[in-house]
């Protein structure tokens, strides 16, 4: 999950338990003294910070770096329970940055001559997308990555049972990704290849399927040898089915729009193959900065596919987020400030990755909560931190 324009996804969904969201952190987690702020310029980030924990995130954990060196500090509290605060190790799930790492990858096999992103989904996927409509024959891998294909996204499908609090009785249930490609082919397309713009999840699952039709590979095996490995990112793992978060980490909480008692529900542990590929990864704030750093620098992309990831398909709308190219967004700050990452959300979770163009500037915040009301928040820490 991840830009704020998806058209249903668990996070928008829990952001109609406003009145709900106020409960996230109690008035001792809120109150949880963060480590002291160096004089290194980022007391705005920090008090940007405890704004959001004393808005109700339960715990915010941020690291920025700059040409003064690398930064990171914590608001709030990683666990309720405990009070545990958190800490710069700590790992948690990505969502939708790890659509990122899979258009590396995609682009990486196009860079080696073994695919081009002007294929069609049918060359490598015979016969995957079709009925009501869908038609892989007129679909392009680059439409997938910069979500102009028009295909339906799948958690919008009730089987997905992401629509409130029927997610807690499934939230350990297994999917394999041809079935999630096929709740997505239930329904129409939103529009016609390349007329317009949707973001859905559905595009990266096909993209991850086609990096393994394409090499004989697990994609995760692909990501592993050609991002991970390369890069020393030990933080950094696709989980699979397995629900545990390993440690160090924090727990992660969510609401439901259709619970009457707005209770605040601990969604730590859940079966991340309903978010395969499209935002499954588990990560940490260090392992995204070497990630985002290495990427903008031209260290995993040849100069013509760099060109290609990040010329940006416009977005409709005057939010924050102006286009978004081949798995990489662009992010325009309050202060006019252009930055190049992505955001991610799956139950429980919230998280940023965003950088100067040249990656001299970085910035990764998590929260632990994806109740919307309190994650847009997220927009206040990058403009304090970047204007």
């Amino acid at each position: 999950m991840g830009l704020r324009t998806v058209r249903t996804t668990l996070a928008a969904l829990a952001a109609a338990a406003l009145a709900g969201a106020a409960l996230l952190a109690p008035p001792s987690a809120s109150a949880a003294p963060p480590r002291p702020a160096a004089a290194d310029g980022h007391h705005r980030t920090q008090a940007a910070m405890d704004a959001a924990a004393g808005a109700g995130v339960p715990g915010v954990l941020v690291r920025a770096r700059d040409t003064r060196g690398a930064w990171w500090n914590s608001s709030g509290v990683a666990d309720i329970r405990t009070e545990r605060a958190p800490t710069a190790p700590d790992r948690f799930r990505a969502g939708s940055i790890s659509k990122t790492f899979v258009a590396t990858v995609v682009l990486q096999l196009a860079a080696e001559g073994r695919l081009s992103i002007d294929d069609t989904v049918e060359k490598w996927l015979p016969g995957v997308v079709r009925g009501n409509g869908n038609d892989g024959r007129k679909v392009t891998l680059r439409q997938l990555l910069n979500h102009t294909s028009g295909i339906f996204e799948y958690t919008g499908d009730p089987a997905a049972h992401g629509r409130g609090m029927e997610y807690l009785e499934h939230r350990y249930d297994s999917w394999k990704p041809p079935q999630l490609v096929a709740l997505a082919m239930k329904h129409e397309p939103y529009f016609a290849p390349g007329t317009d713009w949707a973001y859905a999840n559905t595009n990266y699952v096909l993209a991850a399927m086609t990096v393994e039709r394409v090499t004989g590979n697990p994609y995760e095996t692909e990501m592993r040898r050609r991002i991970l490995e390369p890069l020393g990112l030990r933080a950094t793992f696709p989980p699979g089915t397995d629900s545990a978060m390993p440690a160090p980490a924090g727990r992660a909480y969510t609401a439901f729009p259709d619970d009457p008692d707005r209770r605040i529900h601990d969604v730590t542990e859940f079966d991340p193959s309903l978010f395969w590929a499209d935002g499954d990864l588990v990560t940490s704030a260090g392992d995204l900065d070497r990630f985002y750093t290495a990427l903008l620098r031209g260290e995993l992309l040849p100069p013509a596919q760099m060109k290609e990831m990040t010329t940006a398909h416009p977005l409709p709308g005057d939010g924050p987020f102006t286009g978004y190219g081949l798995g990489l967004a662009r992010y325009r700050t309050s202060c006019g400030t252009e930055l190049w990452g992505h955001n991610g959300s799956v139950p429980g979770t919230q998280a940023t990755a965003f950088a100067t163009r040249d990656a001299e500037h970085l910035l990764v915040t998590y929260f632990n909560t994806n109740v919307f009301m309190l994650t847009s928040r997220a927009d206040d820490i990058l403009d304090a931190e970047f204007c």
